[in-house]
């Protein structure tokens, strides 16, 4: 073996010795920037993935609601299912089962994504169908939505008896 030959291995090795201390340097490092990316990461972005997927929802004051995840908005999504449909407030879920492993960012989102849970509210309001609304207090009303306000619904009950529902009281509206 020549003396070129002996160099170049020898550097060789020691070129591969300083791709080896990178990587063990450069592993807790990726590790530690996943995990920071990761914290950015809303249920509603896990959800934005899961579109067109099965899914079951645990809701606060209604409990499990399963159904295909038809649209994820800001702070709500809506849920098909065989008979009924459902409006799910975000803030009300608890935990989902059956969410795709990816994500997909809000810069992603159609601009459609960006509605508030009153535009659902108003389209059901506008069909002037029954509905039942559920109260993260667990309480519950058949109901045809009226008018929807900035941060309540109008609601018909009963025999023309007109209630006022704070949106934030809201856990899901389900269709009849």
């Amino acid at each position: 073996m020549s003396w070129e030959e002996e160099l170049f291995g020898l550097l060789d090795d020691l070129e591969q010795q300083a791709e080896a201390l990178y990587d063990a340097e450069r592993g807790p490092d990726l590790v530690d920037r996943s995990r920071t990316a990761y914290r950015e990461v809303t249920l509603a972005s896990r959800l934005m993935a899961s579109l067109g997927t099965q899914v079951r929802l645990e809701v606060a004051g209604v409990g499990a609601v399963q159904g295909v995840l038809d649209r994820v908005a800001d702070g709500w999504c809506v849920l098909s299912g065989a008979s009924q449909d459902w409006v799910v407030l975000l803030p009300a879920v608890t935990v989902v089962h059956g969410a795709s492993d990816r994500s997909v960012p809000e810069v992603a989102w159609s601009p459609v994504a960006s509605l508030g849970v009153g535009s659902a509210l108003r389209r059901l309001a506008d069909a002037g169908e029954r509905c039942v609304l559920h109260l993260r207090v667990g309480a519950t009303y058949d109901a045809v939505l009226h008018r929807v306000g900035a941060d309540f619904v109008e609601a018909v009950v009963g025999e023309g008896r007109r209630m006022l529902v704070a949106i934030d009281a809201l856990a899901a509206v389900q269709s009849r």
